[in-house]
Order: C-alpha cells, then structure tokens, then sequence
C-alpha cells in the first residue's frame, strides 16, 4: 500500500482484516481502510478517459437515425451523445457521461421537423456546426440559427425547435446532466401543446445587445443570461481583435462566452470557449482539475493528451479528462470550440492548473489515437 509502512501494510492483507471487512459489507458497512487508496488520491485521478469521435461516424449515425426516428414519433430529439468509454460503469446509459460532468451530443433536424418545448433543471447550450434555417424558441423568444452561433438555454426555461429551412442542420448540445444526476436534482416536464408559441419579436435579446459591450440599463439586474445568442461574426472580431498582440502559450487566440449581465460564464455551470490556432501554432502542455470538451469548428491538426496524438479536423469531437497533460498543435487555420466545467470546480473551490515544465512545454509522444470511421 502506497504511503505506509510494511508493518502497517502487512497487517492490512492479514487474515483477520481480510476476514472482518468481508463481514461488515452484508450489513452495507464499508472499511474506510480499503477504500481510502481510492476516494482520496493526492491527485484528481478521474475514471473518464481521453477519446475522439470522428466525423465520419458522427455523420454516418446521423444518417442511420433520421431513418429510423424523427421529434413526431416520440423521439423528443435526435440526438446521439458522446459516452465516454471509461464512464460505461455508470447507469443507466452511463450516465450520458462525455467527462464525468459534462454531457456532450450532437442533434439533428431535417426540414419541416418540430422538436416540441420541454423545460427541465440542467442547463444547456449548443454550438451550430452545420446549417441554417432553424429556430430554437426559448420561452417564447424564436431564436434562428446559423452557422457558428453559440446559444443558451438557462435551466427550467421552456425550448423547442423547429426547422424552416431546405437542408439538414446540426449542431452541438451540452448540458450538466451528469452533474445533476449525481446530485439527485433532476426536474423534467414536456410542454403541454408541443411547441411554444411565439410571446416576444424574433431574435429579441440579440437585438437588445446589438451595441455589443453595451449594456441596456436595467439589465443589471438579471440573474439569468439576457443574451440568447451569441453570433459567429462578433465572436470572430473578437479573435481578430486579439490577434494584434502575442497568443496566450497555452490556448492560442481564444475568447470565452460570457454573460453580459455579470460578467462570468454565460452558462451558470458550464464554461465555453471559442480558440483560434492559426496554421503551424503549436501551444505548450498544461493540466488543470477540469475537463473540457473539444469540437473541431474549421481547421486540423491534433492534440496530446497525456502522451497519446489524437488527430483532428473540422466536424470531429474529442475530450480531455481533469488533470491530464494536453497540447494542441493545428496543421491548418484551426478554430476550436468547447466546453468545461470550470464553474462547477470554481464553486466548489478546487480549481487548480500546472504548466508542463519538460522539454519546452512539450510531450513526448508515445502513441496515436485510432478514430472510428476515419
């Protein structure tokens, strides 16, 4: 046993251990002296594992599933969720664990599909990878989406979607199911005529924010996110703005979603982040306690997670677990969208980072990522 003496360790495999802390556990006792190795390491050792899903895969699934269930036949939304693979252990359907927070998808609508409102108490965004035409309606606001867009639902709001347009669109869903159904804080409730009628003019809160930074007076008051949409132009200005100065060593060119109101993260418990990497950017190594969830928006290149080289391209998804070691180098004009769960980690006060210190910040690499499909 790490951390004690041989003494105390042999006296630990004897008999008459062994022989008690089988005993206690009919009586759903635990032995604290088992299981303490395990449930207080002197680092984060998380069961969730680093993992691409390709898009090769992501698009022939999609495809399988538009045959076979559609919002009117009780499918709710077609939608295919990133399981990690080292989080199978949890039930039911591993919890719809990506990382051990985060819960990660991609949904799909066709043309002339209606996903009908529900509201419930996980928080949820999404990132728009390919389309438009859509509408997301969020407690009566029609919201329509494009391109590159990232928007907001805040928990026990009511939000369906409906698609106007001619061509298929999807895009990324994220939400903290994994969190609150550990939490045992689940809430969950369809919307009784399907979906929510208009109550605001379209686009409403993007309008209201057309002055950017600008804010409406009064809106300091709002406890809830009052910008539903955040546009791919303004977010890629943003970038541009910051690409006259020198790139942060670990991320490249990279602007974080905010809430206009406060100032901190647009999702209460999920942070969001848009990253430039320009063609040959090769950032330096760092590990922190949270765990992030990668879409690959434009661009390629790839990204070592503690020694392994997981190749990328535009559409692909991948995750880094708490506190592994990762880089990211792009082989081409790279933007890399994703999600973490630094609020969660900041609330609870456990927020730590590390930079690589080896061989100028970069990994050794060990070995490759095979991709499904790829």
């Amino acid at each position: 046993m790490a951390g004690v003496s041989p003494e105390v360790a042999e006296f630990m495999k004897s008999k008459i251990v062994t022989d008690f802390t089988n005993e206690i556990s009919q009586y759903n006792l635990g032995p604290l002296w088992e299981a303490i190795p395990e449930i207080m390491n002197k680092t984060p050792k998380p069961q969730a594992e680093a993992y691409l899903w390709s898009k090769e895969l992501i698009d022939k699934k999609m495809a399988e599933a538009a045959e076979i269930f559609t919002p009117e036949r009780g499918g709710e939304r077609r939608a295919i969720y990133f399981q990690n693979p080292g989080l199978t252990y949890r039930k039911p359907w591993g919890w719809a664990s990506t990382s051990q927070t985060i819960y990660a998808a991609v949904q799909m609508l066709l043309p002339g599909e209606k996903a009908p409102s529900h509201r419930h108490s996980q928080s949820a965004l999404r990132f728009i990878s390919e389309g438009s035409g859509a509408y997301t309606i969020v407690q009566g606001e029609r919201i329509f989406m494009e391109e590159g867009d990232f928007l907001i639902t805040p928990k026990n709001l009511w939000h369906g979607h409906e698609h106007l347009g001619t061509e298929p669109m999807l895009w990324m869903d994220a939400l903290d199911i994994p969190t609150l159904y550990a939490l045992g804080g689940t809430f969950f409730e369809p919307y009784e005529d399907g979906l929510q009628q208009p109550g605001v003019p379209d686009n409403f809160t993007e309008q209201r924010y057309r002055g950017g930074m600008v804010r409406p007076v009064g809106d300091d008051k709002f406890t809830v996110a009052p910008l539903a949409n955040y546009k791919w132009d303004r977010t890629l200005d943003g970038i541009k703005g910051l690409m006259a100065f020198e790139p942060d060593q670990h991320h490249g060119f990279a602007v974080e979603y905010i809430n206009p109101s406060t100032g901190k993260s647009a999702n209460p418990t999920l942070g969001t982040r848009m990253q430039h990497l320009p063609e040959g950017m090769h950032t330096k190594a760092l590990r922190h306690t949270h765990s992030t969830v990668y879409h690959a928006h434009k661009g390629e290149g790839y990204t070592v997670i503690n020694g392994v080289r997981f190749d990328w391209k535009a559409g692909d998804y991948f995750v880094v677990p708490n506190w592994a070691w990762y880089e990211h180098k792009a082989t081409k004009d790279s933007y890399l969208f994703s999600v973490n769960d630094i609020p969660i980690m900041d609330r609870f006060e456990l927020e730590q980072e590390q930079s690589y210190e080896s061989n100028n910040g970069h990994q050794e690499i060990a070995s490759e990522f095979k991709a499904a499909f790829r």
